[in-house]
């Protein structure tokens, strides 16, 4: 899918105006009041989800990027324009093989209830790493937002450690994956936060989405 360039400039200004970090949720009575529309990024730890955040707002230190997988463990949100135009939801990643099935089942009750219960959330991307794909631990997610009937796209990370023809080949299979479940948006967008490949494109996603 192509994005006009009416879209991917009108995506840019958006983007190159203010964005600020508003608050972090760690349960769902400390969200903020649901006053514009979100869209929310989600992924296993160390997909790459800050650095994407910081790429796609051209900003570096927007979202902190961690080593230590599953550290992030609220909603973190962004106001996007001023006045506010739409909210970016920083959801806590997902998978992280050491952390205590407590906190599991706590981020599995925070998650899945903020998808369920938020009228303004407009969709959700969802972050995968090129270089392994949809892994078991994504179709649980997947399924997740299935189930809650929230709108989702799929995005590929890290685009740039990977050669061309794996990539083709890993984008392939995922739409292929993509079309067969009932919330999933057909297309996806291949990305690098380093090298900037697919940001244009994914702001006027974030944007498309706003707007439906």
């Amino acid at each position: 899918m192509s994005f006009t360039d009416e879209e991917i400039e009108a995506a840019r200004k958006l983007f190159a105006g203010p964005v600020a970090f508003l608050k972090s949720a760690p349960k769902l009575e400390h969200l903020p009041a649901p006053v514009a529309p979100e869209v929310a990024f989600a992924g296993r730890s160390n997909v790459g989800k800050s650095s994407l955040l910081n790429a796609l707002t051209n900003r570096n230190g927007l979202a902190r990027t961690s080593n230590t997988p599953g550290r992030t463990q609220e909603l973190n949100f962004f106001d996007v324009g001023q006045p506010l135009a739409f909210r970016l939801v920083d959801m806590p990643g997902y998978g992280f093989a050491k952390a205590p099935k407590d906190m599991v089942r706590q981020w599995r009750y925070l998650v899945n209830d903020f998808l369920r219960g938020r009228d303004v959330l407009k969709r959700c991307l969802v972050l995968i790493d090129s270089r392994h794909g949809i892994k078991e631990v994504d179709r649980e997610i997947l399924g997740m937002l299935d189930k809650a009937a929230v709108s989702y796209r799929i995005v590929l990370t890290k685009a740039d450690k990977i050669k061309a023809t794996d990539l083709a080949a890993v984008t392939r299979a995922t739409e292929e994956e993509a079309r067969k479940r009932p919330a999933a948006h057909p297309d996806i967008i291949a990305t690098s936060s380093e090298g900037g490949m697919g940001i244009a494109e994914l702001r006027a996603a974030v944007l498309e989405a706003v707007n439906a």
